[in-house]
């Protein structure tokens, strides 16, 4: 099955479900915003690195999402995906602290409405460390874990590729934090290490 990625950021499609994609045999990331030329660079690297069939990228301005129309970004949106027709969709957590995350999510959920037709039979929320466990009181409540063991070595390797986004432990940015977060899901879930996600609609496939 085809899965598209749709994140805000550079780093944020590897960081919300870097391990998951990995493992998956047709994936493809669709990035908003570029985060700068360096960033922009690096995101190609990433998409290479990481096997992503097909790789798109916006220029929307950086935590500015809320000046763009609703309209424009969703359009984006319905764009990649009518073009691809993926049948499984990650992006961002509904109540995530940064408002780019949160826009992002919306712009999702009109793009894939559920009508006749529509490609997209599952949607999944993932988290950004450093974002979504910050915007208290809301609890980030996964449901879904994919096991990640064999693949969140390459997750941070991918990572490591956005250099200017890496930081020292404690920061949830950083390597060991990113293994901290991988094990505590995994402890969740009786796995080594996982990654989470809220699955937020699945409609079941025709016959």
């Amino acid at each position: 099955m085809k899965t598209l990625i749709v994140a805000a950021h550079p780093d944020d499609e590897i960081l919300g479900c870097g391990g998951t994609a990995l493992k998956q045999k047709d994936c493809c990331s669709l990035v908003l915003n570029k985060g700068g030329r360096e960033n922009s660079i690096s995101t190609e690297k990433v998409a290479k690195f990481m096997g992503f069939k097909e790789h798109w990228q916006y220029d929307l301005p950086d935590n500015k999402f809320d000046t763009v129309p609703l309209l424009d970004i969703i359009q984006i949106i319905e764009k990649v995906k009518n073009e691809l027709r993926p049948q499984i969709v990650f992006t961002h957590f509904e109540y995530d602290l940064n408002i780019d995350h949160k826009i992002t999510y919306q712009a999702v959920m009109t793009a894939c409405r559920p009508l006749a037709g529509e490609p997209v039979k599952e949607i999944y929320s993932f988290e950004i460390p450093s974002s979504t466990e910050w915007n208290f009181p809301r609890i980030f409540a996964p449901n879904v874990f994919v096991d990640i063991e064999n693949t969140i070595e390459k997750k941070i390797e991918a990572f490591q590729l956005y250099d200017s986004e890496v930081r020292e432990f404690p920061h949830p940015h950083s390597p060991e934090a990113l293994r901290v977060i991988a094990k505590r899901w995994g402890v969740v879930s009786g796995m080594k290490s996982a990654e989470a996600f809220l699955l937020v609609r699945k409609e079941k496939w025709s016959e």
